[in-house]
């Protein structure tokens, strides 16, 4: 079968000479890997094979397997090499959405907020970990793991929301922690207030374009990044991210 597809190259890998492999999250197949012989050089259809790359691709399709038979460049946000600390945040996030997804699990609002991401990031100035966090929280959102914000996870109870259990799955009120912490992983529980809780909400609730001008305190970000990236690992299975140690 023969169709044509609009997708973001999350990965490349070169297998020979002549082949390289390339993961793109498409629109209407979600993410797939693709084998393609389009060559290096100068050919007009190279650069929609590289990372950060929004493109457009004729795809032969057999049984389970995908080849590009043509590429072009839609938008291509390459540029974000020139910045260290772009690249290393944006790397991180193909890195994380490429762990995420199974294959060919179509997910329109993250295939949508990658897009956001992409161009957000080039145009940042500061606040590249609040862009990061606030599309991880949308990601794990997407993928049914939300967690449970405005009640006790456990009891349901609205009041002394200051703890967060990622095991538990969102926030929990004093009263549970004290009865039940012996039973949970202190590695997994995080403190919390009204302000957390209101970011986090905010981000789920709002899309990307919204945060243009939102950048957290360093601490805050820093706090809120950890409890995340433990609860991806702990739902998503998001862990040994190679380029995690670089932001």
């Amino acid at each position: 079968m023969r169709t044509e597809t609009e997708g973001i190259v999350l990965r490349r890998r070169k297998i020979s000479e002549k082949t390289q492999m390339i993961t793109v999250f498409t629109r209407e197949f979600g993410k797939i890997v693709a084998g393609t012989n389009l060559s290096e050089g100068r050919n007009r259809n190279q650069p929609a094979l590289h990372a950060f790359t929004y493109g457009r691709y004729e795809l032969n399709k057999s049984r389970s397997n995908f080849f590009i038979n043509r590429a072009e460049t839609v938008k291509s946000c390459y540029s974000l090499a020139e910045n260290p600390d772009k690249y290393f945040h944006a790397s991180y996030v193909l890195e994380f959405t490429d762990k995420v997804l199974e294959e060919e699990c179509p997910e329109i609002g993250i295939y949508n907020a990658l897009k956001d991401f992409l161009e957000m990031m080039e145009s940042r100035e500061r606040g590249l970990g609040t862009l990061v966090l606030a599309y991880q929280t949308k990601v794990i959102k997407y993928l049914g793991h939300e967690p449970v914000l405005d009640k006790c996870a456990l009891c349901e109870s609205r009041e002394n929301l200051d703890k967060f259990s990622v095991e538990a799955g969102g926030v929990i009120c004093r009263e549970c922690f004290e009865s039940a912490e012996k039973t949970m992983t202190p590695a997994l529980i995080y403190n919390m207030n009204f302000d957390k809780i209101k970011i986090l909400r905010y981000f789920a609730i709002n899309p990307l374009a919204k945060l243009e001008n939102v950048a957290l305190r360093e601490g805050v970000g820093k706090e809120l990044q950890s409890l995340i990236r433990a609860y991806a690992e702990y739902y998503l299975e998001a862990s040994d991210l190679k380029s995690e140690g670089l932001i």
